[in-house]
């Protein structure tokens, strides 16, 4: 490789940062709030309800806010402009898709949580794959 080719180079981290970026973040992010205001709530239930099984309900939730804090350090770290954070958001995307699917196949709520699931994922998947985005964080592809 010469050295008049251009290769892309690290952002500027006093460049304005791209809506697209900003975006995936703010997806990322949601979906962090949602997996542990779940957990929470599941917590919560399961210390004030009667569960099937305590120990279940517990570890169900105590997952689900584990789970959670994945898509928020990513969506910080995308806000930052972190290289690594766009691995973790894409595959929290990843993992969203199976899970929406399933929601979509049940009945009653879970349908439209699943729609909006899906909608989710896919469009965190097109700004976070998008060329764009890759650009922003600095990311560089194989030589």
């Amino acid at each position: 490789m010469s050295s008049t080719e251009q290769t892309p180079a690290t952002p500027s981290p006093s460049a304005p940062r791209p809506a697209r970026l900003t975006a995936a973040a703010a997806v990322a992010g949601l979906e962090a709030l949602a997996l542990i205001a779940g957990g929470v709530y599941l917590l919560v239930t399961s210390l004030t309800g009667r569960p099937d099984d305590l120990t279940q309900a517990m570890t169900g939730g105590v997952t689900l806010v584990a789970l959670g804090l994945i898509p928020l350090l990513a969506a910080r770290g995308l806000l930052r402009r972190r290289s690594w954070s766009r691995g973790p958001a894409i595959i929290t995307q990843l993992m969203a898709l199976p899970v929406a699917w399933t929601l979509l196949r049940a009945s009653g709520a879970a349908v439209p949580a699943g729609i909006v699931l899906a909608a989710a994922a896919v469009t965190g998947l097109v700004l976070l794959l998008h060329p764009a985005t890759a650009t922003a964080l600095g990311v560089r592809g194989r030589a």
